[in-house]
């Protein structure tokens, strides 16, 4: 039977618009396919911390690319190109930080309200904040050391009244408790989180003249002190780790070639350290399977390239050593060249450097600390950058004899719990927010004194450039990547972060 006319139009018109909805789809499909990434992903982020209050690690509007039609032109001759290349690969970064001492431990625990503790945690080592990702803990008492009343304390682990304990019957971390709370809660919160343990003196009854503050060991005991220490180092690692608290690396001695009658602290020689690694620590911890890395040296760029020298010439010291860590106070950063250049297998790691009020300037503060710290380390192929203290209070404190003028990343006021952001927080931040742990730093041009960089590809792909502007005046400077650039002005001693997709240019 035929059907009616009206209805062969309607059917008509149904097909056509099926066909129209399934053609649109497709060219949907492929335009999606095909399509550039969105442009809120195309341009490039920035961050900017100067002299001016108002910019404390501020994002910036958002920076496009452009073609570098004007290249080579006079009107831009006076303009520096730094150039990025992702291409040009070299050491991969572990994190960037600072100490959690146990004054800074005792300020979070007993100067502020659980509420405004987990607010700074938050803030340090998550991704809300600046995430913070290595730390620096001391192995025992150090210049900044309290007990449970915020009282100077001077222990280890093994302190005994009188005689020796070279079974370590009397070892403990409970006066770490603390410590240990604190690094707790930080775990919890930062799963990318590495830990370096660094003692400022073995027990007493193992060093000359029974001291905590100077000397080192009894001669007519020396193996014996030597077999004890090493094993204490396995029972520090054994018992954090009990605490949930995991060890990645230890340093043997923090600034071995000092000592000092005010805090603790010990002499080592190049020669004894390498031959306490090869004869005693390196087999101590191989024994009992602990694949904590053992770090050398851990005292300043100006006599660290020799030390590195006599514990890394030695071959089964060499064996049993990740790498060589070094101090900002002496020196320069290029020591760390010397000594990648010696030993490229070998890494190089900057463990600290105290903030303090050297200079009333916030920019001048700021562009030291980027200029040797943030971008010269990993410049000089550190493999981390770590400030001293993360936190202490306004008169620099609670300390066991230490600096009288130094400042942590953050001042806690211990009678209001209030937090102050120091110059250290915003340079620290602006490397820890942007490069995590397992970016690789790559090649980005750089002018000394003036327009200073490094330059990152971060696991996920994204690339990341640090610059300072270390000059008296405003710089306008272009950032190349391939036939792409981008055009900024950075003010007098400031320092940015910029940010990218890797394909975006």
């Amino acid at each position: 039977m035929k059907k009616p006319q009206k209805q062969r139009h309607s059917n008509m018109r149904l097909l056509v618009a099926a066909t129209a909805i399934l053609v649109c789809a497709i060219l949907v499909s492929i335009a999606i396919r095909n399509s550039p990434e969105p442009k809120a992903e195309s341009n490039v982020s920035m961050w900017l911390t100067s002299p001016d209050p108002a910019n404390r690690l501020t994002e910036q509007a958002p920076i496009h690319w452009s073609n570098d039609n004007a290249k080579g032109s006079a009107a831009n001759s006076n303009v520096l190109t730094v150039e990025v290349k992702p291409d040009i690969r070299y050491q991969t970064m572990e994190g960037f930080g600072a100490a959690v001492s146990g004054s800074s431990a005792y300020l979070m625990n007993h100067g502020m309200s659980p509420d405004q503790r987990d607010q700074l945690l938050n803030d340090l080592f998550t991704a809300s904040g600046i995430q913070l990702s290595y730390i620096r803990h001391t192995i025992g008492a150090s210049d900044y050391s309290v007990d449970e009343r915020g009282q100077p304390s001077s222990y280890t682990y093994d302190d005994v009244a009188s005689g020796k304990d070279y079974d370590l019957n009397h070892f403990s971390i409970t006066k770490d408790q603390d410590v240990t709370d604190v690094l707790k809660q930080i775990v919890r919160r930062n799963s990318d989180l590495r830990i370096m343990g660094t003692p400022w003196t073995a027990p007493p009854w193992m060093k000359y003249g029974e001291q905590t503050y100077n000397g080192w060991y009894l001669d007519y005991n020396v193996p014996r002190v030597y077999s004890a220490y090493a094993d204490y180092f396995v029972r520090y690692i054994q018992a954090y780790a009990n605490e949930g608290i995991p060890i990645q690396a230890i340093s043997i001695q923090n600034e071995p070639e000092f000592t000092t009658s005010k805090y603790p602290s010990m002499s080592m020689g190049a020669a004894e350290q390498a031959n306490f690694i090869k004869q005693y620590l390196g087999p101590a911890l191989s024994r009992n399977k602990l694949s904590t890395q053992i770090i050398a040296f851990d005292h300043n760029w100006d006599t660290g390239s020799d030390y590195a020298r006599t514990v890394l010439g030695d071959e089964q010291a060499r064996s049993y050593t990740h790498g060589t860590a070094f101090h900002c106070y002496k020196g320069e950063p290029t020591a760390m060249t010397d000594v990648h250049n010696a030993f490229p297998d070998k890494a190089v790691y900057m463990t600290e450097c105290s903030g303090g009020q050297w200079s009333p300037d916030f920019g001048d503060n700021l562009s030291w600390d980027m200029s040797k710290l943030i971008i010269g380390a990993p410049r000089n192929w550190s493999q981390n950058v770590l400030f001293w203290n993360v936190a202490l209070d306004p008169s620099g404190g609670p300390t066991n004899g230490g600096c009288t003028n130094c400042r942590g990343v953050v001042t806690i006021d211990p009678l209001s719990g209030a937090v102050t952001k120091n110059v250290e927080y915003y340079a620290i931040g602006h490397a820890s927010k942007f490069v995590r742990p397992g970016a690789v730093r790559i090649d980005s041009t750089h002018y000394s004194g003036s327009i200073e960089t490094v330059a990152y590809r971060n696991p996920d792909g994204t690339l990341v450039l640090i610059a300072a502007n270390t000059g008296a005046d405003e710089r306008t400077f272009k950032v190349r990547q391939g036939s792409k650039v981008f055009t900024c002005k950075l003010p007098a001693k400031s320092a940015a972060t910029f940010q990218w997709s890797s394909s975006a240019s």
